[in-house]
């Protein structure tokens, strides 16, 4: 009797057997090939390293060319080929170098556990000023980002011109694209490598693999705080007529209206002078009123007159002379009469006491 958890999961370390021959001992039927383009710039490095190119994939019997006149990579598969997913991998090699990727790095997409993926970000962002900031957000200051990003997914990344290379296992190559689309729409990178190492730090708990981990995790909420500028002239809409508007006046229409229509030249251009006249005069008029403001005197406060102390009030002069002669009585520093009495009392009783 085995138990079903032990059947559900998957021992650690387990690999999957690679693919051999005896698995497929007759070969492929049919010759499969692909081609990319690569730029000028990469045709230096890829004389280079050809070499090294054909060795790795003569390994799993697949044939490289390479066209330095079109600018091209073809690989094909051969009668001893006998992988049938070696093709492809082969292709995801080629693109991969056509992407600035260093041979060193790219060989090992020839393994079961590797794949690879190509983000393009170019169509995402659509000023080319935004999209330049986001991608070197992607990359951090000297790399830092991106590094911390490579070791937290145990993949490869390759920043190029508008596509972002990714070489790793599966899990890895599945983060490193929600990372990359989230830059590209103005979500910081930091968020989603705080989110990765928490996980990281879940997935050694052998207790908490089978739970939720959304309670753990780091939930950022945005923050709008600029407003919505208001457009200064409001558009708003006119209640619909089926009428179309009024034709408006045509000057022959104004003129007969004016009764001017019927007038000899002679008269209409004598009606004109009038009227420039009277303009002129208006403009005079208004100029020289300009002028003379300067001349007006501004208006001036009324003087308010100080009021004469009022000589009403009689003085008691009796009660001056009073207030007088009990302070001459009385001696610098000496107490008032009734605390003088209240400290006498207070000293006879003391006598007494004794």
């Amino acid at each position: 009797a085995v138990d079903e958890s032990e059947l559900l999961t998957v021992p650690d370390g387990w690999k999957e057997p690679a693919f051999t021959r005896e698995d497929n001992p007759k070969g492929l039927l049919e010759e499969s090939s692909f081609a990319t383009l690569f730029p000028k710039y990469r045709e230096a490095y890829l004389k280079e390293c050809w070499p090294l190119v054909q060795k790795a994939l003569g390994e799993h019997y697949v044939n490289a060319a390479l066209d330095l006149i079109e600018g091209s990579m073809t690989v094909t598969t051969t009668k001893k080929t006998f992988d049938p997913y070696a093709i492809i991998r082969a292709r995801d090699l080629i693109k991969l170098l056509a992407r600035s990727v260093p041979f060193e790095q790219v060989f090992r997409i020839l393994q079961d556990d590797v794949a690879c993926d190509i983000i393009k970000i170019g169509s995402l962002v659509r000023k080319r000023e935004t999209f330049i900031k986001r991608r070197a957000r992607l990359l951090g200051p000297k790399g830092s980002t991106l590094k911390a990003l490579e070791l937290l997914t145990n993949c490869y990344i390759m920043v190029q011109g508008n596509t972002v290379s990714a070489l790793g296992p599966f899990s890895g190559l599945k983060e490193v694209r929600k990372v990359v689309l989230d830059t590209m729409k103005n979500i910081h990178p930091i968020y989603n490598i705080k989110t990765l190492m928490i996980k990281r730090e879940l997935a050694k708990d052998p207790e908490l693999r089978t739970q939720s981990w959304e309670r753990f995790l780091p939930k950022f909420k945005r923050k709008n705080l600029k407003k919505r500028k208001e457009p200064k002239k409001k558009n708003t809409k006119k209640e619909y007529t089926p009428f179309p508007p009024p034709q408006p006046e045509s000057q022959i229409d104004k003129e007969l209206a004016s009764g001017e229509y019927f007038l000899k030249e002679r008269q209409k251009k004598r009606k004109q002078m009038e009227e420039i006249k009277a303009k002129q005069a208006d403009a005079i008029k208004r100029r020289q009123e300009e002028r003379n403001k300067a001349f007006i005197p501004p208006k001036e406060k009324p003087v308010v007159k100080s009021k004469k102390a009022s000589t009403e009030k009689k003085i008691d002069i009796e009660a001056i002379k009073e207030k007088v002669k009990n302070a001459k009585k009385k001696k610098l520093g000496a107490l008032p009469e009734e605390e003088v009495k209240l400290k006498m009392a207070a000293d006879e009783k003391k006598k007494k006491k004794k």
